[in-house]
């Protein structure tokens, strides 16, 4: 099951900014890094990819019923 994208930010006590992305699939992720930064008027100091990074969203399989248009 994938999980819903969320991102989660927290605020230290010493003002310090962290993000933590969850669901987020792959490098889909780093498409929030500039994002953020402008909403906080911020630069990224670190980061580091999270289990999501090498995650991949399943496939299910679709079924096929085959039938034959003449009947046999």
């Amino acid at each position: 099951m994938v999980d819903k994208a969320r991102i989660e930010v927290t605020v230290g006590p010493d003002g310090v900014v962290s993000a933590k992305t969850h669901g987020l699939l792959g490098d889909t992720c780093l498409d929030y890094i500039a994002v953020l930064e402008d909403l906080l008027e911020a630069r990224t100091a670190t980061s580091e990819y999270t289990d999501d990074y090498t995650r991949t969203r399943e496939r299910v399989p679709l079924a096929q019923e085959v039938r034959h248009v003449d009947g046999k």
